[in-house]
């Protein structure tokens, strides 16, 4: 089994997320007593999110790429941002390390594209939301078409994750503002939801959605395990 390495952090309560259902994945693949073999960096997320919104985004990419230099010496065979948002920083990651990077967008838009899905909404924190590195790599890679929601539900989107759910904190009110956000890109086309967030999965459930939910958390650490259990970087192909 490769060892998968794990920027995290960002935040630990969506990391713990990760680190669970890799190692759960793992005894499920493999039975037995068998878990993921793991790194993991957490990152100090009141740093990062400090950058982030002062728009200091070199200085939040040399964390990133300081992390995974870290992996990689370590000995981790592959490397994953455990971060929807900062997969801005894919680029120079994946330029400072050797070991390949299992890019969240690519195994999320290979998941889409497999299911016939052409019309596609995205939540996310507002630099997910608002940015070109999601959305273009999306319909560039794979020929989607994301929607995303209007000013005023993207600002409710952000605050909820950086005020309450990077708290572990998730309440019904919260939760009936993304159902209502997620009908309305159903009625302006959206024929599928991209949980763009790795904290998204705590509060929206696929009941919260006439439409099917695409989880990048589950995604991420499936293609993980992929990688991880056939040995080969022939996995990664696919994605």
């Amino acid at each position: 089994m490769k060892t998968i390495g794990l920027i995290g952090g960002m935040s630990w309560e969506s990391t713990a997320h990760y680190y669970a259902h890799l190692n759960r994945g793992a005894k499920e693949r493999l039975g037995g007593r068998h878990s993921a073999k793991l790194l993991l960096y957490s990152i100090d997320f009141d740093e990062l999110a400090t950058l982030q919104h002062a728009d200091r985004w070199d200085e939040a990419t040399a964390l990133i790429v300081a992390a995974g230099k870290r992996l990689e010496r370590g000995g981790a065979d592959c490397v994953l941002i455990c971060a929807n948002t900062m997969h801005i920083s894919a680029p120079q990651l994946e330029g400072a390390v050797q070991i390949p990077l299992l890019h969240v967008v690519d195994v999320t838009g290979a998941a889409i594209r497999k299911a016939g899905v052409q019309h596609v909404g995205l939540l996310g924190t507002a630099f997910t939301m608002e940015m070109p590195f999601y959305k273009d790599r999306l319909r560039e890679k794979f020929g989607l078409d994301v929607l995303v929601p209007e000013t005023e539900d993207r600002a409710t989107i952000h605050r909820n994750i950086f005020d309450e759910l990077v708290h572990g904190m998730v309440s019904q009110e919260s939760k009936a503002a993304y159902r209502a956000i997620i009908q309305r890109l159903v009625d302006q086309g959206a024929e599928a939801i991209i949980l763009g967030c790795t904290e998204l999965r705590m509060i929206i459930e696929p009941t919260d959605s006439s439409v099917p939910l695409f989880d990048t958390t589950t995604l991420h650490c499936e293609a993980a395990l992929d990688f991880a259990i056939s040995g080969s970087k022939e996995a990664l192909i696919k994605y």
